[in-house]
């Protein structure tokens, strides 16, 4: 599955931490309704099994929206599960490695902090970066800002689309016109909200606007 832009344009990444009763499942169909482009499942917690049902069923749910899935991380629960691909941090499987594991057609995202992190991720074989955290997030406890200059340069150094992650919400998002991205990822700014299909709805209309500007 090719990586177009226009599906990394708003990107939700779940979380646990939110689903005050509800399931992951009835959250993301929610922000699917609301316009969300891409899904990634995010699990740290729970067991193999529960996981990788989990995911089957999610992928389900994004197929009938025609929106990209990809695991966080887990290269093995994306091939079991036949997600559209993964999304790999720094300290997880390498690129390539992930590659040649998954095959060509599935989606691989790399996360970059640096223009050599993105270069060879790139080189690698990653279908786009996510590249953050561009403000401060309370959602990774370990994630280290890098500048909006940082942020340019990584999107002028490569050919593949790059999205902002961190800490972006609909107060802040349009701080980052002009930076190359091709869209956003976020987690509370849609999985928090009491609204989350309302939230999506309003926050890619201005990552539309901020894309555009």
């Amino acid at each position: 599955m090719k990586c177009e832009k226009k599906d990394l344009l708003l990107y939700a990444v779940t979380d646990r931490s939110w689903l005050n009763g509800a399931t992951v499942y009835e959250q993301v169909e929610k922000a699917l309704q609301g316009g969300v482009t891409f899904v990634q499942l995010r699990e740290k917690n729970l067991d193999r099994e529960a996981f990788l049902e989990e995911a089957k069923q999610i992928r389900e749910l994004c197929r009938s929206y025609g929106v990209p899935f990809v695991i966080n991380d887990d290269v093995e629960i994306a091939a079991a599960a036949d997600a559209d691909g993964v999304h790999v941090g720094q300290n997880d499987m390498e690129a390539l490695d992930v590659r040649a594991r998954l095959g060509e057609d599935k989606i691989i995202g790399v996360s970059a902090r640096t223009v050599e992190q993105a270069l060879l991720a790139e080189k690698h074989g990653a279908s786009y970066l996510g590249v953050g955290a561009v403000f401060h997030t309370g959602s990774k406890a370990d994630a280290k800002g890098i500048s909006h200059e940082t942020l340019r340069e990584i999107c002028k150094a490569v050919k593949i689309p790059v999205i902002a992650i961190g800490g972006i919400s609909q107060d802040n998002v349009m701080q980052l016109s002009g930076s190359g991205v091709c869209g956003i990822a976020v987690i509370s700014a849609i999985f928090a909200q009491p609204d989350i299909e309302k939230a999506a709805k309003e926050l890619k209309e201005k990552t539309i606007a901020m894309v555009n500007a």
